[in-house]
């Protein structure tokens, strides 16, 4: 069976705790491969290359930095479909969702490789007689990223280029249920020229994450993931004197307002509660129906639900693939199965549903929910499945109040052809991204991502200009020199005596 182990100072290392997790094939249920959990001793062997990497690269020049970036960019997108591969293969997603991923995480390589604009600093001359000031920006030391299982592939690349190319070197830890595409991404950074240690891949469990939160040498810790695990690791890195950017789970709502386009609103429901099964924290899984609407919504909502076509990943036919797991699977489908006890109405349920030849996998089918109430449990939760709420609301600021009253802030939307209410939305709503007629608002990467509430804990969003303030910290320098001309009689210094 294929082991994937760990990647310290510019090579595999076989993992040596003794410690193996199981990498299963959602489409199949069958355990395809196994992944080294690193012991604190593994962790401390990577944060010490990373040390030692940091002597060099930290002082590397910009130019040094943009040229590797810039070729690990071209190796990236010539490996985009082995990356995308790998991703359908451990966590289920369909083939074109694993390549947009990559994609979005190539942005951020982009952005990464022009760096040298980002980190120009300021000047000001002559603020007092013969005085300068000057602000700049350098490097933390080590960083660690610890990633989600959701985006494989996506979520590493928002974070690892622009902290290296800050100068930087990174420890990465990404999701043990779907190792193999973070050491892909790791060896073609080799490929391209990065030096050794500079990126490292450290797999495990808990124990890698608290060794991490832990280590003296970390000076910097970026998570994404679950809102009790993102406050868990908030509460400890800080404890630890390191500076952190945790961001959460979320519960995004999508208001419809009567003048909406019900068709593209529909589509854009779909799309957005469905897409890659669900399992994204930029997920629609909340619609808000204001006034007479909410009946036509929902029957064009199940109309379009109703005929995606779900199936394995690598099936080009496919429009949705399994869950990661099979316990996320029961979790998920308890949702849909208590609903009804809750006052719901189940107008699609999706638990029953298998694939012919495929009977062991992870499948559940797409289910919508109408006449929600927000003590439920299935809109108080984050599903991270294929579950779309439907609730009711008589006016626009009925829903507003409604959405503003979640403890969760991360992404939200408005479908209406209003200026002015979508302005109003914009403005009034509390979340960090907001989509106008667009179901995922998730910014391009040199905009930053984040939310609010319980969303995001920290006090930076990740990527953009944000991803490298988080990366970078300030420095400001003031100066006063001597004028030539105020130099002792008989001190020469070198000027020419002809004027």
């Amino acid at each position: 069976m294929k082991t994937v182990n760990h990647w310290i100072g510019g090579k595999t290392v076989e993992g040596a705790s003794g410690n193996r997790g199981p990498v299963t094939d959602p489409a199949t249920g069958a355990v395809t491969t196994q992944v080294a959990l690193a012991s604190a001793e593994e962790v401390d062997a990577a944060v010490t290359a990373a040390k030692e990497a940091y002597s060099t690269w930290g002082t590397s020049s910009l130019a040094q930095r943009t040229g590797i970036l810039f070729r690990y960019r071209a190796l990236l997108d010539a490996h985009r479909d082995e990356i995308a591969e790998l991703i359908t293969a451990e966590h289920g997603k369909v083939h074109s969702d694993a390549l947009g991923e990559v994609a979005r995480g190539l942005e951020i390589v982009e952005l990464a490789c022009g760096i040298t604009t980002q980190l120009k600093g300021e000047l000001s001359t002559q603020v007092s007689n013969r005085v300068d000031v000057s602000s700049i920006r350098q490097s933390l030391g080590v960083v660690a990223g610890i990633t989600p299982f959701n985006f494989p592939a996506m979520v590493p690349m928002w974070m690892f280029p622009l902290a290296i190319a800050c100068g930087n070197t990174f420890v990465l830890k990404p999701s043990e249920k779907d190792p193999s595409a973070s050491n892909l991404l790791a060896e073609l950074a080799a490929e391209a020229g990065l030096p050794d240690g500079v990126l490292n891949v450290v797999h495990g469990d808990k124990v890698a994450v608290d060794a991490l939160l832990a280590h003296p040498d970390v000076a910097a810790v970026s998570f994404v993931g679950s809102t009790p695990i993102a406050r868990y690791i908030h509460t400890t890195a800080s404890a630890n004197h390191k500076r952190v950017q945790a961001l959460g789970g979320a519960k995004n709502h999508m208001l419809v307002l009567p003048d909406a386009d019900l068709d593209a609103a529909a589509d854009a429901a779909v799309s957005a509660a469905y897409g890659s099964a669900g399992e994204r924290c930029m997920a629609i899984s909340a619609v808000v129906a204001v006034s007479s609407i909410a009946d036509e919504l929902v029957q064009k909502i199940r109309e379009r639900a109703e005929k995606i076509k779900i199936g394995p990943g690598n099936d080009p036919e496919s429009e949705m693939g399994p869950l990661i797991t099979k316990a996320h699977r029961d979790k998920v489908a308890s949702y849909v199965t208590g609903a009804a006890a809750q006052g719901a109405e189940v107008v699609l349920d999706g638990t029953g549903h298998t694939v012919d030849g495929f009977e062991d996998g992870h499948w559940i089918g797409l289910s919508l929910l109408d006449h929600v109430s927000t003590d439920s449990d299935a809109y108080r939760d984050e599903i991270f499945g294929p579950v779309l709420c439907v609730l009711r609301a008589e006016t626009y600021e009925d829903g507003v109040a409604l959405i503003n009253a979640s403890p969760y802030g991360n992404g939200t939307a408005i479908f209406t052809r209003d200026g002015g209410a979508a302005r109003r939305f914009q403005l009034e709503i509390e979340a960090g991204m907001v989509g106008v007629n667009v179901p995922i608002p998730v910014p391009v990467g040199y905009h930053s991502f984040g939310g609010w509430k319980d969303s995001l804990f920290g006090d930076h969003h990740i990527y953009g200009n944000d991803g490298v303030h988080f990366y970078t910290r300030g420095k400001v320098v003031t100066t006063r020199w001597p004028d030539p001309s105020d130099a002792p009689a008989g001190v020469d210094l070198g000027f020419p005596r002809n004027h």
